[in-house]
């Protein structure tokens, strides 16, 4: 079997990386052949174009930044559905609105095809050593075929149900984690300002009930002051507003989604695109004046769990 990987970004790269590892023959490509350097020196195949990738893979994986760029990864003139045929299956591993997963799912079952939408969950520090979590989205003869690569990338898989329910609950989990990113950026903020020493802060809430897996990683490089989670604000800001898109459908009076909006448009306006999320934190420290930063967290979360072969929950 062969996969082809487009898409090498901070997450993608660990992804495919994770294939390679564990004996995969591998295809990538990216807009930045600098991307995929590591993963070609470990033995991947690199291809120029998405259609001779997908020519040549049985598999085609998309984790690409947004529904506009894998829609032209996609369905351009050198694009994936160009080079797709009978039998062949594709797996988009992006966060993506469900319409978009529909529609293109759509012309590669007019192939002869198979579809799943996969987005993951936990982290790049996860997806580092295959423990990340995945949903997965497409009918169960599909997910028959697919789980194998599954359990390899990740280490808890969900089946979610038919093509685009993935995709739904993912955006749903993104809006979670943002929430309780700006409700932990407060708490710190706060607890700074009452002059709480914020390395007993820090334990306070993980024994807690107001604990959670955000606090327990961004609450760390926060107060280490990289801020970095190899996540940025504009991706925060695309899947809060797909939530946001899918309570509006369904007529549901959100309040605290439209808030996360502002502040992130907000802070994107002030920091840039590219600033890392947990960043969202410096709106705080420069109305105040205060500095959320301790001594003795790290730069970066890394995964210290053995890598497993993944399972069905």
């Amino acid at each position: 079997m062969i996969i082809g990987f487009i898409g090498l970004g901070n997450l993608g790269e660990k992804l495919a990386a994770t294939l390679l590892r564990n004996g995969l023959d591998l295809i990538i490509h990216d807009k930045f052949k600098e991307n995929g350097s590591k993963l070609i020196t470990s033995g991947a195949k690199w291809e120029d174009k998405p259609i001779e990738l997908a020519k040549k893979s049985d598999i085609i994986i998309t984790c690409l930044p947004s529904p506009i760029i894998c829609a032209q990864v996609m369905e351009s003139e050198i694009g994936v559905i160009k080079g797709f045929s009978a039998g062949k299956i594709w797996l988009e591993m992006s966060t993506t609105s469900k319409s978009e997963v529909l529609r293109i799912s759509k012309l590669v079952s007019e192939i002869g095809g198979y579809s799943a939408d996969c987005p993951v969950s936990g982290g790049c520090h996860k997806a580092a050593t295959g423990n990340i979590s995945i949903f997965a989205g497409c009918n169960r003869e599909v997910f028959e075929k697919i789980k194998s690569i599954l359990f390899i990338m990740g280490k808890k898989v969900l089946h979610t149900g038919n093509i685009g329910t993935a995709s739904v609950l993912k955006v749903m989990t993104n809006y979670l984690a943002t929430a309780n990113l700006v409700s932990c950026c407060e708490a710190l903020t706060t607890m700074k300002g009452e002059g709480l020493d914020l390395a007993k802060t820090f334990e306070a809430i993980k024994i807690s009930s107001g604990n959670s897996f955000v606090h327990e990683t961004e609450s760390q490089v926060i107060l280490n002051g990289s801020r970095n989670i190899n996540f940025t604000m504009d991706l925060v800001l695309k899947d809060i507003e797909i939530f946001q898109k899918v309570a509006d459908e369904k007529k549901i009076p959100l309040e605290i989604a439209p808030k996360l909006i502002e502040i992130f448009k907000d802070g994107i306006s002030t920091y840039g695109h590219g600033a890392f999320s947990p960043s969202i934190i410096r709106r705080l420290e420069d109305k105040t004046g205060l500095q959320i930063l301790c001594d003795g967290f790290p730069e970066n979360i890394e995964d210290d769990d053995d890598e497993v072969t993944g399972y069905e929950v």
